[in-house]
């Protein structure tokens, strides 16, 4: 099924100053053999971002800041059949590629869109509990966020229209217009570094983000929340 796949999948990263976490989202991908190529789109880093991708033979193309603006631009510089968006701070768990494989050749799957199980890399209880919330997010509202990531075809990414050019909130934009039953579960975690909710708390953050959530869906502007959201 591997050999079927090889020359399909693009996978696309956004970054900024991800020095720090790059190395390990790109060490699941780099022996993955249905990855066509992998992307990053670098939104201005001012660290050792873009070298580290280049030496792992990544292809860094640049972008203006924003991570919708980075993503559409990985997207459009992409030549698969497939699209794997993932975040910059995302390791994907040692069945991704199987997994992957598996939703590709699903009947109907070009006209769907996956997304991983969130995890994260810290084995606090608070951890365990806000998995459980993500995952509940995920099943009865049918809102995974980007920190999941997002496999999709060029054809179903072309018919929904590429990410909007927001600097926040544009995993929600992308996937409300997908809608509830074009989106399915991969199958496979993809595991997130906690260190911003070590750092913020973990009941803090994720009200921020909750409050971050509703002032988009009441129509505020997302280049006034991402001031809050920080």
């Amino acid at each position: 099924m591997s050999g079927t796949l090889q020359e399909h999948i693009s996978v696309v990263i956004p970054t900024l100053n991800a020095a720090h976490t790059l190395p390990q989202a790109l060490s699941a991908l780099q022996a993955a053999a249905i990855v066509r190529e992998v992307i990053v789109a670098d939104g201005g880093s001012s660290d050792e971002t873009a070298e580290i991708a280049r030496i792992s033979g990544t292809r860094v193309i640049s972008s203006a800041r924003g991570r919708g603006v980075q993503l559409a631009a990985g997207a459009a510089a992409a030549a698969g059949d497939w699209l794997l968006f993932l975040h910059a701070d995302c390791g994907l768990a040692s069945d991704w590629e199987e997994a992957v494989s598996a939703f590709v050749a699903a009947p109907g799957a070009s006209m769907r869109a996956g997304y991983f199980d969130f995890a994260l890399d810290d084995a606090a209880p608070a951890a365990r509990r806000l998995e459980r919330i993500v995952a509940w997010r995920c099943r009865a509202l049918a809102l995974p966020y980007g920190d999941q990531g997002l496999l999709i075809s060029r054809a179903l990414y072309d018919a929904v229209g590429s990410f909007a050019p927001l600097p926040l909130m544009e995993d929600v934009d992308f996937v409300r217009r997908l809608g509830r039953r074009r989106l399915a579960r991969i199958g496979s975690r993809c595991t997130v570094s906690a260190r911003r909710y070590r750092r913020e708390g973990y009941w803090r953050r994720p009200l921020r983000n909750i409050l971050c959530l509703l002032l988009y869906f009441a129509g505020v502007p997302p280049h006034l929340i991402v001031r809050l959201y920080g």
